[in-house]
């Protein structure tokens, strides 16, 4: 029965989620004025290369069939699901004939490793310091905290991110400029390899981290300062209780409940903020391959990072939500 009512109903959400923003991925691109076979072409032509006519007509043939522009659109759309069904995105164009699903892969772990990261600590941080802001609303630390994270929170990611450039790897050059790790690096499971990589992470994470703080503790401490006021809370510190544990099982208990539906929802911003961060950084991620995509006009790269993207969050927000009858036993009993 519970499997009915909550399992079943959010599973067919998830996949009405992914049938709808795939399939505007196959529709968006091709409301497009431009066409990415006119453009390849026009690109070789500008070059100066001669191309005879006849070579021209193939060529263009080959790529519509690689892009999976051939026929009409019922034809390219049915052509498209049976590419995704067997993981056939096709072949990046700028890097011939590397398919994107291999592209994805290689950058993918970066981009997961760069999210996981920077969003847990932002949303531990945040969540704890909004917590102890409630319990002691006049300490003179906690006021700063609260200070720190208005400001922190309006500015931009890549504002933060050329800041810490600058300062930490251009005035001061305690951190690498650039990339996932040193050039010629010997790579392998080893301290030394992987010191090199948090190096190279750490001002990505850092730029990330310190402007989703201020959101995170900013929720916190607005729904736990309604908590606190509840019956409950009132009558459990009336009764003697120990303040430690008021905090704890009273207070910072139901206003986490909040913080995870936002991490859900976190995610898909989330998600934007490393794509900038990877593009200032050069980090080796999905956002730095994108950015090089759209430049190039690759198109088959540009629809098979976007449709990652979109399984991506999709997953994490159905899996977060499955998790939350563990948290709220209110969900359980109804």
């Amino acid at each position: 029965m519970v499997f009915k009512k909550y399992f079943i109903p959010r599973f067919i959400q998830y996949i009405t989620v992914l049938l709808i923003g795939i399939t505007m991925v196959f529709i968006i691109p091709r409301l497009l004025p431009s066409d990415p076979v006119e453009h390849q072409l026009n690109r070789m032509t500008a070059q100066g290369q001669y191309l005879d006519p006849a070579a021209v007509e193939e060529m263009r043939e080959t790529l519509q069939e690689l892009y999976g522009l051939k026929g009409g659109l019922f034809q390219q759309y049915l052509i498209y699901w049976k590419r995704l069904c067997t993981g056939n995105l096709g072949p990046s164009f700028t890097q011939f004939p590397t398919p994107v699903i291999e592209l994805i892969k290689t950058s993918l772990p970066w981009t997961v490793g760069l999210l996981l990261v920077s969003l847990m600590l932002s949303w531990l941080i945040g969540t704890i310091l909004g917590g102890i802001k409630v319990s002691f609303p006049n300490s003179l630390l906690t006021r700063f905290m609260e200070v720190f994270a208005m400001g922190m929170r309006p500015i931009p990611y890549y504002i933060m991110a050329l800041v810490l450039l600058i300062v930490l790897a251009f005035v001061f050059p305690v951190f690498p400029m650039a990339g996932g790790y040193s050039m010629g690096a010997e790579i392998g499971f080893n301290f030394k390899f992987l010191l090199d990589l948090l190096r190279h992470a750490f001002l990505p994470i850092l730029s990330m981290v310190m402007l989703e703080i201020g959101g995170w503790f900013l929720q916190m401490r607005n729904v736990a300062s309604n908590i606190v006021e509840e019956d409950y809370v009132v009558y459990a510190e009336a009764s003697g209780l120990p303040r430690r544990k008021v905090i704890l099982h009273y207070i910072m208990r139901n206003a986490l409940i909040p913080q995870i539906t936002g991490l859900a929802l976190n995610l898909g911003f989330i998600f934007g903020g490393a794509l900038i961060t990877e593009i200032v950084f050069s980090y080796p991620g999905i956002g730095n391959l994108l950015y090089s995509a759209i430049l190039a006009g690759d198109y088959n790269l540009i629809m098979g990072i976007n449709i990652f993207s979109i399984v991506g969050v999709s997953t994490a927000m159905l899996v977060i939500d499955l998790i939350y009858p563990l948290l709220d036993p209110r969900v359980r009993y109804q």
